[in-house]
């Protein structure tokens, strides 16, 4: 493996010469840093992560926890932060919750304790003992996609309320008006915040959402399908289940089936967090679509900024609504779907933020 030392003798200049061109310094001349860097190339030469980050008291290492990375949500959301990172010259560490919050606290420790330049984390059960000492002592942190009130900490999020109420009233105009949900747990913000959406969204048609048709889940298929079974048994079941995540969306699905039950024939089902099986199910899931690569991006951005000493804004995007067949939608409205998967944005481009603007309904 090629040295420094070996570097500074291809490169005609010495050891100091190298360490100045390949940390930007500002008196290696043009030339110099030219051959620095052939000399780099020939040579295969990798610099001491470990040694410049002594030097530096940077490692150019980003950490982030997410809540579950069996979630499709929270894996898509992971590769979007890598891709960022990656363009911005870091390298990402990854922990997973699991929604426990122990092993949030083991992992914010452990990623602390590897003297990563800041921390993106998905607060899983309003927060963890060890996160929540680590934003209060000004470690650089920003929340995504969840958030803990009243910690003074950049949260980057979509903002599902409109698509909620996109959702409701598309609902109502099917006809539905006994509509249920599977809540994710009230300790989570996300948790709450989406049952008080849908609430608030059935009040605005003079609809109720009596306690029978609220089941609390924990954003887990097998919750899911608990509660739907719950369901299924009342007297009078809903027409349709709003499921408050993917996973509790599915497991809604397999207790339909397993009753020898069709969906939307004899219950209908939608879901909040789409994923691109849910394009491919039969029928296709109607679901609300968060912008999740966006998110990512944005977040890794965010952390930046409070690495380089600044604020770092909260950021909060929308959310929108994607019909499709499982509540009962009538088939000639739905032309054959086009890639649920859009080029991204240029990396050079931030996306824009967007607070309480109407959510605009696509129909994939």
């Amino acid at each position: 493996m090629a040295s420094i030392k070996d570097v500074a003798a291809e490169a005609g200049v010495s050891v100091a010469t190298v360490s100045r061109a390949l940390n930007g310094h500002p008196s290696v001349s043009a030339a110099a840093r030219a051959r620095v860097l052939a000399a780099v190339e020939t040579l295969g030469y990798r610099p001491n992560a470990v040694a410049r980050s002594l030097r530096t008291d940077q490692t150019r290492t980003l950490g982030l926890v997410i809540s579950d990375v069996m979630n499709p949500y929270f894996t898509e959301l992971a590769r979007s932060v890598e891709e960022e990172a990656r363009a911005l010259g870091y390298s990402v560490i990854i922990g997973n919750a699991d929604e426990r919050p122990d092993l949030q606290d083991h992992h914010v420790t452990t990623l602390l304790d590897r003297r990563i330049d800041g921390l993106l984390v998905s607060p899983t059960d309003g927060g963890s003992p060890r996160m929540l000492d680590a934003a209060r002592a000004g470690t650089p942190m920003v929340f995504v996609d969840r958030w803990i009130p009243g910690v003074d900490v950049p949260v980057v999020r979509s903002d599902g309320r409109a698509a909620v109420r996109d959702l409701v009233a598309h609902l109502h105009g099917l006809g539905h008006r006994r509509l249920a949900i599977i809540a994710g747990p009230a300790a989570t913000t996300t948790g709450r915040e989406r049952v008080d959406a849908f609430r608030e969204a059935l009040a605005a048609y003079g609809l109720d959402l009596p306690d029978a048709y609220i089941g609390q889940g924990d954003f887990q298929a097998g919750s899911g399908r608990r509660v739907t079974e719950g369901f299924l048994d009342l007297p009078e079941p809903p027409e349709v289940v709003f499921a408050a995540d993917n996973l509790m969306a599915l497991g809604a699905l397999d207790a339909v089936r397993a009753r020898g039950l069709r969906v939307p024939e004899d219950i209908g089902l939608a879901a909040f967090d789409d994923i691109p099986w849910f394009l491919h199910t039969d029928p296709p899931v109607t679901a609300i679509a968060q912008p999740t690569r966006d998110l990512g991006r944005a977040a890794v951005r965010a952390l930046v900024e409070r690495i380089a000493g600044r604020p770092g804004e909260s950021v909060i995007l929308p959310a929108r609504l994607v019909v499709r067949r499982s509540c009962g939608e009538p088939p000639s409205e739905h032309p054959p779907p086009p890639s649920e998967h859009q080029p991204p944005p240029s990396e050079h481009q931030p996306p824009s933020p967007v607070h309480q603007s109407p959510v605009q309904r696509s129909t994939p």
